[in-house]
């Protein structure tokens, strides 16, 4: 009977010891991965819906800045922010400017244009 309950204890160590390596590799893997190939720390512009669904970004920004960096004028189709506890400020043509939270991306029409970038430490807009 000890016998039994060994190899049952045996067993369901080996299991939890199994499912926490899998859970934690998946996880582990799941952070690395780029958001449609743009890595962690950066802050990626995409120029048209082709870059973005082919995971090509036309530029990557990951310095925190106290003021914008420039970006080419264009306009630009999609913006990912991957950096987990910093805002990213986006300047459009108009000089009015928006808050991508961390995380998260945005899509823009043709009627709009991204003129600059500023990463900032805050974790909120």
């Amino acid at each position: 009977m000890t016998s039994l309950i060994r190899k049952a204890a045996a067993l369901a160590g080996a299991g939890v010891a199994i499912a926490t390596m899998s859970a934690t590799g998946a996880s582990a893997a799941a952070a690395e991965s780029p958001t449609h190939g743009c890595p962690y720390p950066y802050v990626c512009f995409y120029v048209d819906e082709h870059a973005w669904d082919s995971g090509t970004p036309v530029a990557k920004y990951r310095d925190v800045t106290s003021s914008y960096q420039t970006v080419r004028s264009r306009p630009h189709y999609h913006v990912v922010n991957t950096r987990n506890d910093d805002v990213a400020y986006l300047r459009l043509q108009d000089g009015s400017s928006i808050c991508l939270p961390p995380n998260s991306e945005t899509a823009f029409t043709n009627a709009y244009s991204v003129t600059g970038i500023r990463i900032s430490t805050s974790s909120t807009c």
